[in-house]
């Protein structure tokens, strides 16, 4: 691992800012701007022009409120802690609707850490056992847009006063500022009408958004929280990558696709600075005979459907690696 780190390090300190978070925070920016065409759009009545500011609509917010969020997490869209903080609190609590404090914890502190450790990191978050296959891949993840602000508020208990008021704060900012474009800017006469707008926007990437969150880590080896292998085989047997991906690459940004396993290695990475250094993690890896794991979207989505009972219901066996190392 520490070979591994020095090999990537010596490419960051090569890269221009560019490269480091230029590339990405311009994504992020041109998601931002083209928020005016998308209200624009949603407020003809012919149904093509509609179409298309809710796909303009549901791209933007999914740029925003995934691969934004996912960085901020991480502090990768800035080399400033004070800005980093800013962008977190920002990007997860206004746009994404949840309580910064408690997404980095789970994301950051306990998945990274723990990556598919058996009731830690395990993404178990994400099972609902008593749900059917069909609705668990295909339904459920619509309700994703109401679902996250509930479960934020549910979580502001073991916050402070102070830092559960500023929460509330941010996302009632977030939710009324949409809701009130789309009745002042889009022109929407009924808020009904503009609510479900606002949902079904939120909504349009929830599908794949749910599935690449199972499909990269769950089925794959799973660890003892008392017997855990040493970082390096934790990360590349229980990590995968999804191939190349124009859309969701895009909309959700290098780290969470194609380039997962890079990303669990150097979370501090960008989505850019992870596709940059692939090609020599994948090679050293390989060359170290440690798995490099891949697979397509729709494999994994025929996996799940088929055993959904073993990898989605019961907890998937644990994997004893600690003799190998």
């Amino acid at each position: 691992m520490m070979e591994l780190t020095r090999l990537v390090q010596s490419a960051v300190s090569e890269s221009s800012w560019w490269e480091r978070q230029g590339i990405d925070c311009t994504i992020l920016a041109s998601a931002f701007l083209s928020l005016p065409a998308g209200f624009l759009l949603l407020g003809f009545s012919q149904p093509l022009l509609f179409a298309l500011g809710v796909i303009l609509m549901g791209t933007a917010h999914a740029v925003i409120t995934v691969k934004g969020t996912h960085l901020a997490s991480h502090g990768a869209l800035s080399e400033s802690r004070d800005w980093a903080e800013f962008w977190a609190m920002f990007f997860i609590e206004v746009c994404g609707s949840f309580t910064a404090e408690a997404g980095i914890q789970a994301h950051v502190k306990i998945h990274h850490a723990h990556t598919n450790i058996i009731g830690l990191g395990d993404s178990s978050t994400w099972r609902i056992p008593f749900l059917p296959r069909f609705i668990y891949l295909f339904l459920a993840p619509l309700a994703v847009p109401v679902i996250t602000p509930l479960v934020a508020l549910g979580l502001l208990k073991d916050q402070s006063p102070g830092g559960a008021l500023r929460t509330v704060c941010m996302i009632a900012l977030g939710i009324y500022s949409q809701y009130w474009l789309l009745l002042h800017i889009s022109g929407f006469q009924c808020p009904s009408s503009a609510l479900l707008c606002m949902l079904l926007c939120r909504a349009l990437f929830s599908l794949p958004y749910i599935h690449v969150n199972i499909f990269q880590h769950i089925g794959l080896s799973m660890f003892s929280p008392n017997h855990r292998p040493k970082r390096i085989y934790q990360m590349t047997h229980g990590v995968l990558n999804l191939p190349r991906n124009p859309l969701l690459d895009w909309t959700f940004g290098h780290s969470l696709i194609s380039c997962h396993v890079e990303h669990h290695l150097f979370p501090f990475l960008s989505d850019n600075m992870c596709l940059k250094v692939k090609p020599m993690v994948s090679k050293f890896l390989r060359e170290k005979r440690l798995p490099y794991q891949e697979d397509t979207y729709l494999s994994r989505l025929h996996l799940f459907f088929n055993r959904y009972q073993e990898l989605m219901v019961f907890a998937p066996p644990i994997t004893d690696l600690v003799g190998i190392q």
